[in-house]
C-alpha cells in the first residue's frame, strides 16, 4: 500500500513540478528557511514522493502533447474542409476609412492538400520506391590467359 502524502508534501510536489528547485519548492510549501534545503532533498529521496511527482508530470505531459490519434483526426478534419482558421480582413467604411475584422474561413486548398499528403505519408499511400521485379542480365567476361593461348 502506498504511503499517503501530507498536505505539505503535496504542496512541495506541486511547487517542485512548477520550479524544478527542491529548496524553493520547500520554502513555498511552508518549510522554514532553516530546514528548506534539507527537507527538499529529503522529500525527493522518498520513493512515494518521487512516484507522486512522476505521476503528476506524466499527467501534465499527456495533456500538453498531442497523441498520434489526435494528430490523425486533425489532419483528416483539415483535409475534409471541416477545420477553419481566423483571418483579419480590412473593410472599407467609406470616406477613406477602414475597419479591421476577424472572420473564420475554411482552410485553403493548399493546406487541405498538405493534410492529405501527410495522411498519405502516414499510410504509405504514395510510395516512390516501387518494388519492380527486373532481371538484370549477368555479364561474364571470358578472358584467356596469355600463357595458355596458342598462336
Amino acid at each position: 500500500m502506498a504511503k499517503k502524502l501530507t498536505i505539505m508534501q503535496k504542496r512541495f510536489c506541486d511547487y517542485y513540478i512548477e520550479t524544478a528547485n527542491a529548496t524553493e519548492a520547500a520554502l513555498k510549501a511552508g518549510y522554514s528557511k532553516k530546514t528548506a534545503r534539507q527537507m527538499g532533498s529529503e522529500n525527493l529521496s522518498k520513493p512515494y514522493i518521487k512516484s507522486y511527482i512522476d505521476e503528476r508530470l506524466k499527467i501534465l505531459q499527456d495533456k500538453r502533447i498531442a497523441k498520434q490519434e489526435e494528430v490523425l483526426e486533425y489532419l483528416t478534419r483539415a483535409m475534409r474542409g471541416e477545420e477553419t482558421e481566423e483571418v483579419v480582413v480590412i473593410e472599407s467604411k467609406g470616406d477613406f476609412e477602414s475597419k479591421a475584422r476577424i472572420i473564420k474561413k475554411q482552410l485553403s486548398g493548399k493546406d487541405r492538400n498538405k493534410a492529405a499528403e501527410l495522411l498519405g505519408k502516414r499510410y504509405a499511400t504514395f510510395t516512390d520506391n516501387k518494388n519492380l521485379d527486373i532481371k538484370v542480365p549477368e555479364i561474364v567476361f571470358d578472358i584467356k590467359d596469355d600463357e595458355n593461348e596458342e598462336d
